[in-house]
């Protein structure tokens, strides 16, 4: 049986969907990791636009499946209060693609996957920090 947002086949997610998806797998995040996130911004674009990518030396905008804006809480002070919230992006036809080209996982579980290690930056986790918590996702 299916999960309730998992889909089978179909059109392609718009970016309501997929956020809806990113959401519903925020939400499965233990409590104890979400309550330090504070204002973070969830935002699901088609692709980055070019200021982001040239920035990140990227000439190919599949490359980026998402990206995290702002600061790490390992690099916070008092002096950054006051700030905008810091952003996590997810690019819908980036995402589309690695999934297409996966095809071993759910397009649920890759959206978790980009998100939770988009959210990872934020606290200044390694890699292996945050593939312990996909795990709890």
């Amino acid at each position: 049986m299916l999960e309730a947002m998992e889909r089978a086949f179909g059109p392609a997610p718009s970016a309501a969907e997929m956020e809806a998806i990113a959401r519903a797998a925020y939400a499965r995040l233990p409590a104890d990791f979400t309550r330090h996130l504070g204002d973070v911004v969830m935002l699901v674009e088609d692709f980055a636009d070019a200021q982001t990518l040239a920035e990140m030396g990227i000439e190919d905008a599949y490359e980026l499946t998402g990206l995290y804006e702002g600061l790490p809480l390992t690099e916070r002070s008092i002096e950054h209060s006051g700030t905008l919230p810091d952003k996590v992006r997810l690019f819908r036809l980036p995402i589309l693609l690695e999934w297409i080209e996966r095809g071993d996982e759910t397009l649920e579980h890759l959206i978790a996957h980009v998100l939770i290690h988009e959210i990872g930056h934020h606290f200044g986790f390694s890699d292996e920090d945050m593939h312990a918590l996909e795990e709890l996702a």
